[in-house]
């Protein structure tokens, strides 16, 4: 007769063998174009100080890296805080520990920044992420949003600036930089700036260990399908049009 002990340890593996395995975490990407965010918002200190020589007048700017479900936001936040983010009064929420590289470069790929949008998106959605720690959260953003715009996403943009350019081409940059059916894990938004309608921002899914390392490609990959969104749009330049 096998110890008592033995049973117990084969009826914990069968348990744990039965049990699922935990689901990968899932986030949002949201990345803007930023000249023609300025058309719809000028008086934004970003947009005042905006020119054609700076980073965001030719790539995607940081806007954040939403953990998912959407209702997962403001975890442990002081009512305080929340209420200010809510309203809009950034300026009132604690600004952020962060080190001076990642400060730096957060205000050449978050313009948002000068707003205190970083503030804002800790609050909102980096309380929830993994690390809860706004260096980390801002770090990982930020190589993000760095390997998308160094994958040609940013080229395709200012090519064709001026121009019309499709969501099916957009995707297809995806596609092509991180593999077949990237693209599909891609939205793109749009808005009507009077008889143009404006790329504003895509929406990009991801899934799994962000904070390990895990390779751009890998996470796009794993992540959802999502609509294109936004069938076309103008790639706006800087500056009112």
């Amino acid at each position: 007769m096998r110890p008592f002990w033995k049973f117990l340890l084969c009826g914990l593996v069968l348990l744990l063998a039965a049990m699922p395995a935990q689901a990968a975490p899932f986030y949002v990407l949201a990345i803007s174009w930023q000249p023609a965010f300025c058309e719809m918002s000028p008086r934004k200190r970003e947009c005042r100080s905006q020119t054609a020589d700076r980073a965001d007048a030719g790539q995607f700017s940081l806007h954040g890296l939403w953990p998912q479900p959407s209702s997962r936001q403001y975890c442990n936040v002081d009512r305080a805080v929340r209420e200010a983010s809510n309203a809009g009064q950034w300026q009132d929420i604690p600004v952020l520990e962060l080190s001076m590289r990642t400060r730096e470069t957060l205000e050449r790929l978050m313009p948002g920044s000068q707003s205190y949008l970083d503030r804002h998106e800790w609050a909102k959605h980096g309380t929830c992420y993994p690390v809860a720690n706004p260096e980390i959260y801002f770090r990982d953003s930020l190589r993000l949003l760095q390997a998308i715009n160094e994958s040609g996403l940013a080229q395709l943009m200012r090519d064709n600036i001026g121009r019309r350019l499709s969501a099916s081409e957009i995707r297809a940059q995806f596609d092509k930089a991180f593999g077949e059916g990237a693209g599909e894990r891609v939205r793109v938004a749009c808005r009507d700036d009077g008889k143009r309608r404006l790329i504003t921002e895509l929406t990009i899914g991801l899934k799994g260990d962000i904070p390990g390392g895990a390779p751009v490609s890998q996470l796009i990959l794993a992540a959802p399908l999502t609509g294109r969104g936004c069938p076309d749009g103008i790639v706006d330049p800087v500056g009112r049009q």
